[in-house]
C-alpha cells in the first residue's frame, strides 16, 4: 500500500509542479510516469509506453486537422458573417447567436477557439445596451456546450477515456447533456441580467443601437473592426484579403464606403463551399453510424474528409498541419500513462476504497465533480477531465450508479466553472470590455464560477445520476 500512495503524492505533485513552474504538464507526467512505472510498479519500459492512448491521439490529431483547414480557408469567418446579418437588430437574440456561434466554432476541435466571439460579442453589447455580463455568459456557456461535441477536445477526452477504461458513455449524449445544461444555465442569465427586458424592448418598438431592417449597418462597425482577435489567433490569417467592394476582417465586415448601408456579403468560393459540404458530411456520418449502433471513429473520419479538402486546396491543407493541437496531445497522453501506471499498481483501487468510506455512491458521485469543478476553476480543464475520469471508475464498479452518468456529469461540472476570471476564458471576457467595467465584470464572473462549483454538482448529479439509482 505504501507505493501506492506514494505514486497518488507523486501524481498530485506533478500537477501542483507544473501549475506553480508553468511548465508543460505533459512533458513531467510523462517523465514521472517512466520513473514510478520502472522504479515502484515493476514495470518495464514498453509496458509503461503502451500506456499511451493512441486513439485518443488520432482523434486530436485528425479533429484538430480537418477544422485547422476551415479556418484556414476561411469558411468559419464566412459562417460567421451570414450568422451575425441573420441576426440583425434583434437585440434580444444577439446573446443567443452567440452562444450557437461560440459552441459551433468550440466544436470544431479546441475549444478555446470559441473566444474568438469575445472581442466581437463585447462592443456589440455595448452597441445595443445588453449587459455585458449577459453576453460573457453567452460566448462562456457557449464555448462549453460546443467544447462536448464528438468532435471538440472536451468531448473527445471524456468519452475517449471512459471508452478506454470500458464505461459506456455514447459522445452524443454526453453533448446534449452538455448543450441542455449550458442552455439552462443560459436561460439563468437572461433572467438575472436583464434579457427578457430586451424581449419587451424591442417588442414595444423601441430601437436598438443605429442597426438598420438589414442588419449591421457602417456606423456599428468600425467598433467591431477595432476589436478585432489579435493577428496570431488561429481564425486571423495574416496577408489574405478578399477582393470585393468592401474588406472583411476576421469574419466582420468594414465598409470602405461609408454610405453604404446594406454591403452584399462576399459569395463563398469553391473551396469554402466544399468545405461546408464535408462537414455537413461528417456530422451525418457520426449520426448515421451511431444510429446503426456502430462506433463512429470521427478522428478517421476527419482524416478522409481533410484528404478531401487537402486535394482539393493543398495550401490550406498544409497551413492546417500547424493548427494539429500537439500540445494537448502531448499533455492528455502524459496524464493517461501515468494514470496506466497508476492502475497496474493497484493505486485505482485504493482510491475506490476510499471513495467508499464517503458513504453513498450518490454522495461520493457528488464530491468527485464537486473537486472537479474546484480545480478546474483555477486549473486546465483538460486536465482535470484526462485525470479525474479514470479516477471515478471505483464510483461505478458497484453497479449502483450508471458509469455514462457519472462521467458526463463529472465532464460538464468541470467545464461549466470555466467563466471564472481565474481560467483563460474568464479573464478574456474581463479583457474584453471597457475599462471601467472591468471590476464588475471581474466581481461577478467570480461569483459566478465559484458558485457553478456547487450549483454544477446539485443539478448533474441531480438529474442524471440519482435517476439511475432506481
Amino acid at each position: 500500500m505504501t507505493a501506492q500512495i506514494i505514486a497518488l503524492l507523486l501524481f498530485v505533485g506533478v500537477f501542483a509542479l507544473a501549475t506553480l513552474r508553468k511548465v508543460h504538464l505533459g512533458v513531467i507526467m510523462f517523465a514521472a510516469a517512466a520513473g514510478v512505472g520502472l522504479g515502484l510498479a515493476g514495470m518495464t519500459l514498453p509496458e509503461v509506453i503502451g500506456g499511451f492512448p493512441v486513439s485518443l491521439l488520432v482523434l486530436l490529431v485528425g479533429v484538430t486537422y480537418f477544422f485547422g483547414i476551415a479556418q484556414a480557408n476561411g469558411t468559419v469567418d464566412r459562417i460567421i458573417e451570414r450568422a451575425i446579418r441573420l441576426v440583425g437588430d434583434r437585440a434580444a437574440l444577439l446573446p443567443l447567436a452567440f452562444f450557437v456561434l461560440t459552441a459551433g466554432i468550440s466544436a470544431m476541435g479546441s475549444p478555446l477557439a470559441g473566444l474568438v466571439m469575445a472581442p466581437v460579442g463585447m462592443p456589440l453589447a455595448k452597441k445595443y445596451g445588453i449587459d455585458r455580463m449577459l453576453m460573457g455568459l453567452a460566448i462562456g456557456s457557449g464555448l462549453s456546450a460546443g467544447a462536448f461535441a464528438p468532435t471538440s477536445l472536451f468531448g473527445i477526452v471524456t468519452y475517449g477515456t471512459a471508452h478506454s477504461v470500458n464505461i459506456d458513455l455514447n459522445p452524443l449524449v454526453l453533448f446534449a447533456v452538455a448543450v441542455g445544461a449550458n442552455l439552462l444555465l443560459l436561460a439563468a442569465a437572461y433572467f438575472m441580467f436583464g434579457g427578457f427586458a430586451l424581449f419587451r424592448r424591442n417588442g414595444a418598438g423601441n430601437g436598438v443601437g443605429t442597426a438598420g431592417r438589414g442588419g449591421l449597418v457602417p456606423e456599428d462597425l468600425p467598433a467591431l473592426s477595432a476589436a478585432k482577435p489579435a493577428p496570431q489567433h488561429p481564425f486571423e490569417r495574416e496577408g489574405h484579403a478578399y477582393q470585393s467592394r468592401h474588406a472583411v476582417t476576421s469574419g466582420i465586415q468594414t465598409l470602405e464606403d461609408p454610405q453604404l448601408r446594406e454591403p452584399a456579403l462576399p459569395r463563398m468560393s469553391g473551396v469554402q463551399v466544399a468545405t461546408v459540404l464535408c462537414m455537413l458530411g461528417l456530422i451525418a456520418s457520426v449520426i448515421v453510424l451511431a444510429a446503426l449502433g456502430m462506433s463512429p471513429d470521427i478522428g478517421v473520419l476527419c482524416f478522409a474528409f481533410g484528404t478531401v479538402l487537402t486535394l482539393i486546396d493543398p495550401s490550406t491543407g498544409k497551413t492546417a498541419v500547424s493548427k494539429i493541437d500537439w500540445s494537448t496531445v502531448l499533455m492528455v497522453g502524459g496524464i493517461i500513462t501515468f494514470v496506466g501506471v497508476l492502475e497496474h499498481m493497484g493505486a485505482v483501487d485504493l482510491l475506490g476504497e476510499a471513495a467508499s468510506n464517503v458513504g453513498t455512491p450518490l454522495a461520493a458521485a457528488f464530491v468527485i465533480c464537486l473537486i472537479g469543478g474546484l480545480i478546474s476553476a483555477f486549473a486546465s480543464t483538460t486536465g482535470m477531465l484526462a485525470a479525474l475520469v479514470p479516477l471515478a471508475i471505483p464510483l461505478v464498479s458497484s453497479g449502483d450508479i450508471a458509469g455514462w452518468a457519472v462521467i458526463a456529469a463529472l465532464g460538464v461540472c468541470s467545464s461549466i466553472v470555466d467563466v471564472s476570471p481565474f481560467s483563460t476564458v474568464g479573464a478574456t471576457l474581463v479583457a474584453t470590455v471597457d475599462e471601467e467595467e472591468r471590476p464588475r465584470m471581474n466581481r461577478l464572473l467570480t461569483r459566478w464560477g465559484l458558485s457553478m462549483v456547487i450549483v454544477g454538482p446539485v443539478l448533474l448529479v441531480g438529474t442524471l445520476v440519482l435517476p439511475t439509482m432506481f
